[in-house]
């Protein structure tokens, strides 16, 4: 087993022994690959990492088990097609001592029917999900992972300046996106998503890039995102075919000037619901606060959307190590939208911004 993986399990059985949690069950997914630096093969198989309060223990496919241990060394209880799960499950729960588990936590991630068939065989254990113990360690970065975080920013910096580049009227959402690509794989890094909106379609916050041509006068919202290794970047800009109208420049100085007084207000020891109200405040007070329609922050690491999260109502205290981003926005239906992305590690200080780039309005 990898050092990392060592120390990850004792971190998770520091926080089941505070949280008196007898089994942390994990299916082929985000949390596993944090644990392990890799998970199983996911299908409609049950599979499950068990982590008991000293050992750990798969629930394995038996078509999947020599890759597994091929990765690590932890045991797999194997179950093949023509027996079930059943058996192989209950041999797992007695090697890691959780057969009789008062307090489970589940793996919010995991496939219904993989919870279900534990919950069938522990039923008198009270379950919660990973909040306190694999989700809280998640969401405190070390240095390794801030390494992999800032690197895959500087690349995202790189393809958002290749899209800007490429922009000329005629041209379509998805030819700007399919410049982005190719700039993210240039630099071995596998593109997650590329937000494209031109014109009216800036307005909607999770617009489908398409064939929408570009023309003169449109405000262009792109919002982009990238994979080097394990984890991802994230980066908005509002970029103008041509010379901005007077509202666009109103409404992205009120944009920014929210992501300037969010950024003021994160410290450690805060609410995440804080940040929120110190970018929505800024919005609401120009008279645009039904147009700024989504929380401002969302966590990003292993996964592009992970805690914490930075909504109106979210109660989580925030703690040096976090990444997330800072990304308010105004919609004008039919008109243009603005949204300006930052993510940010929290130091003691306050947030470092991982990206370069300025959050001026591109000319194009």
């Amino acid at each position: 087993m990898s050092e990392r993986a060592v120390k990850r399990l004792g971190k998770i059985r520091a926080s089941m022994k505070a949280t008196n949690t007898q089994l942390v069950a994990l299916g082929p997914g985000a949390h596993m690959q944090w644990v392990l630096g890799f998970h199983t093969h996911a299908d409609e198989r049950p599979c499950l990492l068990l982590i008991g309060e000293e050992r750990e223990a798969f629930l394995m496919p038996a078509l999947n088990a020599e890759d597994t241990r091929q990765r690590c060394s932890i045991t797999c209880h194997e179950w093949a097609d023509d027996e079930g799960p059943i058996k192989a499950l209950l041999a797992a729960l007695d090697d890691v001592g959780a057969g009789n588990a008062r307090n489970i936590v589940l793996d919010e991630t995991m496939r219904a029917d993989f919870a279900m068939l534990l919950i069938d065989h522990l039923p008198g254990a009270n379950r919660s999900f990973t909040e306190n113990t694999v989700g809280a360690l998640r969401m405190r970065k070390d240095e390794l992972e801030y390494a992999s975080l800032k690197e895959n920013a500087s690349i995202a910096d790189q393809a958002m300046l290749a899209g800007i580049a490429a922009i000329k009227p005629d041209m379509s959402e998805l030819e700007v996106a399919a410049i982005i690509e190719r700039k993210f794989k240039d630099q071995s890094t596998a593109m997650k998503f590329a937000i494209v909106g031109a014109g009216p379609n800036g307005a909607l916050p999770h617009h489908h890039t398409g064939s929408s041509i570009l023309e003169m006068g449109n405000g262009i919202v792109i919002d982009i995102g990238g994979q080097k290794g394990e984890y991802s970047s994230d980066i908005t800009r509002f970029a103008v075919l041509g010379e901005p109208s007077e509202e666009m420049v109103k409404v992205h100085g009120i944009v920014n000037e929210a992501v300037n007084s969010a950024m003021e207000i994160t410290r450690p020891g805060i609410k995440a619901r804080e940040v929120d109200q110190a970018a929505r405040g800024v919005i609401a007070k120009a008279g645009y606060g039904e147009y700024f329609v989504h929380r401002t922050g969302h966590g990003l690491g292993i996964e592009v959307h992970e805690p914490p999260y930075i909504t109106a109502s979210s109660e989580t205290i925030l703690e040096t190590g976090m990444v997330f981003s800072i990304e308010p926005g105004i919609y004008l239906p039919g008109k243009f939208g603005v949204r300006l992305e930052e993510i940010v590690i929290l130091r003691e200080d306050g947030p470092e911004i991982l990206s370069s780039l300025s959050r001026d309005i591109i000319r194009v």
